[in-house]
């Protein structure tokens, strides 16, 4: 063999045979393998990976933690408040194999139900509980999340929700309500107020009616007991 032939066909093994067979993985990586189609209990790497070409494809997946954000969402409230909500979630793929088998896309449709998820779960709550219970939704929504996307071999480790805007009209409908229940609140408080009073006056009148009528009675006596006394004389 001519030694131009031979150069062409080491460069031919070295340039197109070689990487469609030899595949590397990087420590954060694994590699799921297809063998004619069907694809093996686990994944390999990471490190070198030798494919028989022709016969073995694989995919690879990420492992690391991914840092997704959540669209902003229309939310209404369980008292009727229109908010606009957005989020953040961090999640991982634990098992490799199903994260490709299991689902067409994991990380599409992780997103899908976490938008999904996000409004379901601040629909049940006021907006009053989404502005002061942050915490609790956070950990409600994670733990949802994680329990739906364990089939796909994904862990949802944390979720934040980052902001809750009302639209300014409604801001406005918010404070000229608080306004009128501090004004109503404001009323019954007085009426309240004047009610005692009313009723400690009554009190006293009747005091002073009782005791009145004691003096007076005693006076009486008194009267008596000195007439009596000037009549013995």
């Amino acid at each position: 063999m001519p030694p131009f032939s031979l150069l062409g066909v080491l460069a031919f093994l070295l340039i197109v045979v070689v990487p469609a067979v030899v595949k590397i993985l990087k420590e954060y990586e694994k590699g799921v393998i297809f063998t004619l189609g069907r694809v093996g209990k686990r994944a390999a790497g990471p490190g070198i990976v030798v494919l028989v070409p022709g016969i073995q494809v694989m995919r690879k997946i990420d492992m690391r933690t991914l840092v997704h954000d959540v669209p902003t969402q229309d939310v209404i409230s369980q008292d009727n408040v229109s908010v606009k909500v957005n989020a953040v979630i961090y999640y991982r793929v634990v098992d490799a194999v199903r994260a490709v088998v299991q689902v067409e896309n994991y990380m599409v449709a992780t997103s899908q139900l976490a938008q999904t998820t996000l409004r379901s779960v601040l629909g049940k709550h006021d907006l009053d509980e989404m502005l002061q219970e942050r915490d609790k939704l956070n950990k409600d929504i994670q733990e949802i999340l994680d329990h739906q996307t364990e089939a796909w071999g994904i862990k949802v480790s944390n979720v934040e929700i980052k902001h809750v805007d009302v639209a300014p009209e409604m801001i406005r409908a918010i404070a000229k309500q608080a306004e009128a229940e501090r004004e109503r609140r404001a009323k019954v408080i007085s009426a309240e107020g004047e009610q005692q009073a009313a009723s400690k006056l009554a009190e006293a009148a009747q005091i002073l009616a009782t005791s009145q009528g004691a003096m007076d009675l005693r006076y009486l006596n008194s009267l008596q007991e000195i007439a009596g006394d000037r009549t013995n004389t």
